[in-house]
């Protein structure tokens, strides 16, 4: 069942489409405080944000499993992703698991100390917490010549680069 009433939709922004929702996912843990690549989640169909209580919830078509190559461990995500986010913290978290030794494991918070010590912690609600580097999370952006805006529907390169011949 699921935990996006039509009350709740009823006071949130909501968008649909994958790229509109990368973007305003990765848009929100930066703001939060919490590193971009947290949630690489695929084929997202609609997200949707409730800024007076911070609910937040992603659907996507399938659910995912993404391994974090920097710490080696593997995370599936759901079909819908529900939390609660607030500074340096999700908490409430629903249909994120990850795999610990041959067990999955439901993730309830993930918070960022404050002042920032470069870790990040992973909490279940049985209260077992494991720690991580903050930067095993961060998905690299592009820098500002790498910019690619949109115009009239077509990409234009922000920057002219000259191409040569070999």
């Amino acid at each position: 069942m699921s935990l996006v009433t039509e009350e709740i939709k009823a006071k949130a922004e909501i968008y649909h489409g994958d790229e509109i929702c990368q973007e305003k996912t990765k848009f929100l843990l930066k703001e939060v405080g919490l590193p971009n690549g947290l949630l690489p989640l695929e084929d997202i169909l609609e997200c949707g944000y409730v800024k007076e209580t911070g609910f937040v919830w992603l659907k996507q078509k399938k659910k995912k499993d993404h391994k974090f190559d920097k710490i080696g461990k593997l995370v599936s995500y759901a079909t819908e992703v529900t939390a609660v986010v607030e500074p340096n913290k999700i908490k409430k978290l629903t249909g994120v698991k990850a795999k610990e030794l041959l067990v999955w494991l439901t993730l309830s918070d993930i918070y960022v100390n404050n002042p920032p010590t470069g870790k990040i912690t992973f909490k279940t609600p049985a209260g077992l917490s494991r720690d991580f580097p903050v930067v095993a999370f961060e998905v690299e952006e592009p820098s500002s010549k790498e910019v690619v805006k949109k115009a009239n529907g077509l990409f234009k390169v922000a920057e002219h680069q000259e191409v040569k011949e070999v």
